[in-house]
């Protein structure tokens, strides 16, 4: 992969180790800004909800850094690719069912990603 896919790559796996902290670690502190949208009464009793969608941001993460790991290239592409597309898919689910927003902060750098990695 090409220096900036994989930097594309490690920016979208570090969004994700981030969306995993909020989720996982602060939800019920700094969740009420970044999910302005949803009553400050609710975070409480949605923690282990919240806690459970981190885990599987965490997945995403780990899978797109192991990808950068990789020393065949090939094998790092399709890694890579399969694991953006994961991303992608769940940020058109979340605008889809909760917010366009969530498009914008997770399917624009997913695609960005795919993007590099296929045509550079």
């Amino acid at each position: 992969m090409s220096v900036i896919a994989l930097i594309l790559v490690a920016l979208v796996a570090l969004l994700h180790l981030y969306i995993l902290w909020l989720e996982m670690f602060a939800w019920e502190t700094r969740g009420p800004a970044a999910f302005r949208s949803l009553p400050r009464e609710l975070f409480p009793p949605t923690k282990t909800l919240a806690a459970n969608q981190g885990l599987y941001n965490g997945f995403l993460a780990a899978g797109l850094i192991w990808s950068l790991f990789i020393g065949d290239p090939a094998w790092a592409k399709n890694v890579a690719t399969c694991f953006l597309l994961f991303v992608l898919v769940a940020g058109a689910y979340g605008a889809a069912t909760a917010s366009p927003r969530i498009f914008l902060v997770q399917g624009v750098p997913a695609l960005l990603g795919l993007a590099a990695v296929w045509l550079l």
